[in-house]
């Protein structure tokens, strides 16, 4: 990130890249990213995830290959790295919290841990791509998980597109004050 971005100009930056470079990315900015997901909030410090790194080509050309469906993530061939999120256990406050008001706050936790690990990589000048559309038992199977979910995947590489104009609701639609 150059010293004078903002966070705003930060997230401005972060986009769903779906096209990349053929370069390696480096294990220290991936572990930046992997630091910055570590130290995410989550609801009574549950910490309900594990990022698998998949940068073995061979690997991450069959978790690729189980991403490619009804012409989506074709792309996913293209970047070196993959990373499965594995929905790991909440801790028991965090479950009983999620019973008690009905919301399943490790998904929540999983998402913010997600986020903090795409911004990180943009401020390093990595793109990258949340992707949930996938054969999650086929990739469990590959990576070994048992008995956990793999909500998420995120295509990780250097970009090769430029960052688009993000095309969102106005303030105006999307917020309110006071009420609905």
């Amino acid at each position: 990130m150059k010293d004078n971005m903002s966070f705003a100009d930060l997230a401005k930056k972060r986009q769903s890249d779906r096209k990349y470079k053929d370069q390696a990315v480096e294990r220290e900015k991936l572990i930046q990213c992997l630091e910055t997901a570590r130290i995410s909030p989550s609801a009574n410090n549950s910490q309900p995830w594990k990022f698998i790194v998949v940068d073995d080509f061979e690997k991450k050309e069959q978790i690729a290959e189980c991403s490619i469906g009804l012409g989506m993530n074709k792309f996913t061939h293209q970047c070196p790295v993959l990373v499965a999120v594995v929905l790991e256990r909440q801790n028991f406050m965090s479950t009983i919290g999620s019973m008690i008001k009905n919301k399943d706050y490790s998904l929540f936790d999983i998402g913010i841990a997600v986020n903090q690990f795409c911004l990180q990589a943009a401020d390093l000048g990595l793109g990258t791509c949340i992707i949930g559309w996938f054969d999650e038992k086929k990739i469990k199977k590959i990576l070994g998980v048992k008995n956990r979910r793999i909500p998420l995947l995120i295509s990780v590489g250097y970009p090769d597109a430029p960052t688009r104009e993000k095309v969102r609701k106005p303030l105006e639609v999307m917020s309110s004050w006071n009420e609905y």
